[in-house]
């Protein structure tokens, strides 16, 4: 059987590949179709990438330059490692031909090292530190497309989505923290087509493992398994025991996160509540009990009855970011938040779970008016949108900053997009010309913010989590990269 992760099989001409893979990626262009000649994996990335937009001709954006990227990287869990990486791929990212490069769970890159020359090569399309080469943003490559399937993979030549990528050949694997599953982000080997070789993915997943034991030595043990749930950013939860790791199904995943939140337990009736509101009938207690029963099966003890609850300590990435939150960590708190807390569920107990953390990491962002803190939460696709923390950013950077350009046209095309171009914005972030806000956060005019939520005038917030008037339309539990959801009980941000 083939291992899909891997380039080509072994024997195929590397000249008739990238030939063959060209074609089925000019037809994908033009058409929308893939041919069955390019791998499922590859496939499925391009269609990501299409949906995100991603340029065919334009360098990946850079994140962080200068002393934020050192700050930042100095700080990042991978640092820690990053002597055991220059030892087990060192050579190969010096002889002239590699590159070594280690990324952030965001796809952030926070080291690029290897040959001068190779180096040089490579930032033509800025594939250097503090670059983002998450799908959404560089399209198909071995980093951000591990990432985003969590798992090792060659990505070859002609798979690159973008064009300016397509010479190079690079493999790339994840890495998690071995206690809580949180995934840190990924080591890649880039060169050229030899790369497509078995050698370069078994070397890159090896160094991860190595990378991961290394992470997990030296700490004290706890008495008693080690009992992690990792739900930020992910649809499905990730439960980890002593190591093991076990993927949740998304149903179980919202009994372990609303059980995990509830240390006490809840009874049947809460329980049923918490998960599926008012769409519950005289059917749901009896489904409740057959996936309590299902997850049983898989937890083990770790899941008591009467009332449900959890039977040992469990630590959640939720509870991590939270405590950071409330001991005014904002720093900690943001590097702690990967993404909404299972953006698809709808079930009512998750939505609010979800809703307090973000609306309390966005307070935090913007009452900092940090210009790190409020651009890094602007670069997310949860924040993207914001306008409200793209005008605070633009606020708080002085008016000659070199990195100005980027939010200070953020603004523009937000201003734009939700009808408020003609709108004049002051320095002290009021408004003139209709939509003035309120020290409660309500606004007179033109759009009117609700405490519920809802809008008034030009964009009106549905239930639903549609929009009506001279707002875009936005699909409710569309999935952005990343994990980025905004669930249909708490108000679209920047809207006003």
């Amino acid at each position: 059987m083939v291992n899909p992760w891997l380039a080509m099989a072994s024997g195929t001409d590397p000249a008739e590949r990238t030939l063959a893979v060209r074609r089925a990626h000019e037809a994908f262009l033009t058409e929308g179709s893939v041919s069955p000649a390019v791998r499922p994996v590859v496939a499925e990335s391009w269609r990501r990438s299409a949906d995100a937009r991603v340029a065919q001709e334009r360098n990946a954006p850079i994140d962080l330059a200068d002393d934020a990227l050192d700050t930042y990287r100095a700080d990042h869990p991978l640092a820690r490692v990053m002597p055991l990486f220059r030892e087990l791929l060192g050579t190969i990212a010096h002889d002239g031909a590699h590159l070594l490069a280690v990324c952030d769970e965001q796809g952030r890159m926070l080291w690029v090292e290897g040959h001068a020359g190779v180096r040089n090569q490579a930032e033509r399309m800025n594939f250097v530190a503090g670059a983002r080469w998450d799908e959404s943003h560089a399209g198909t490559n071995a980093p951000g497309t591990a990432l985003t399937v969590d798992h090792a993979v060659q990505i070859f030549a002609t798979e690159h989505f973008n064009r300016t990528v397509q010479p190079w050949t690079c493999a790339a694997a994840p890495i998690h923290d071995p206690h809580t599953g949180r995934l840190l982000g990924a080591v890649d080997i880039t060169g050229g087509d030899h790369l497509a070789a078995p050698h370069s993915l078994a070397l890159v997943q090896a160094t991860a493992r190595a990378a991961e034991a290394q992470l997990g030595a030296g700490e004290p043990r706890a008495r008693g398994p080690r009992i992690c749930l990792t739900a930020l950013g992910r649809d499905e939860a990730l439960l980890v025991v002593d190591g093991r790791r076990l993927r949740l199904g998304r149903r179980h995943s919202e009994i372990m996160v609303l059980l995990a939140g509830h240390p006490e337990g809840l009874s049947g009736d809460r329980l049923t509540l918490e998960l599926y509101g008012p769409r519950a009938d005289d059917r749901s207690p009896v489904t409740l009990r057959a996936e309590l029963s299902r997850l049983r099966r898989l937890v083990g003890p770790l899941l008591g009855s009467r009332p449900y609850r959890l039977c040992a300590p469990v630590s959640t990435d939720l509870a991590d970011a939270a405590e950071a939150l409330a001991s005014g960590d904002a720093y900690t708190a943001l590097r702690a938040y990967p993404g909404p807390l299972l953006p698809l569920s709808e079930a009512p107990g998750v939505c609010r779970m979800r809703r307090v953390l973000e609306d309390g990491l966005r307070r935090t962002v913007l009452s900092h008016g940090d210009p790190e803190l409020l651009r890094r939460w602007a670069q997310t696709p949860w924040g993207e949108d914001d306008l409200e923390v793209a005008e605070a950013l633009l606020t708080a950077l002085p008016e000659h900053a070199p990195g100005r350009a980027v939010p200070a046209a953020r603004v523009r095309r937000l201003r734009e997009l939700y009808g408020l171009a003609g709108v004049a914005q002051h320095g002290d972030g009021t408004r003139q010309g209709g939509v003035a806000p309120h020290g409660d956060g309500t606004r007179q005019g033109g759009i009117a913010q609700h405490r519920d939520g809802t809008r008034q005038g030009g964009v009106a917030q549905h239930r639903d989590g549609t929009h009506h008037g001279a707002g875009p339309h936005r699909e409710d539990h569309a999935e952005r990269q990343g994990g980025g959801h905004q669930d249909a009980t708490s108000p679209q941000r920047g809207r006003g």
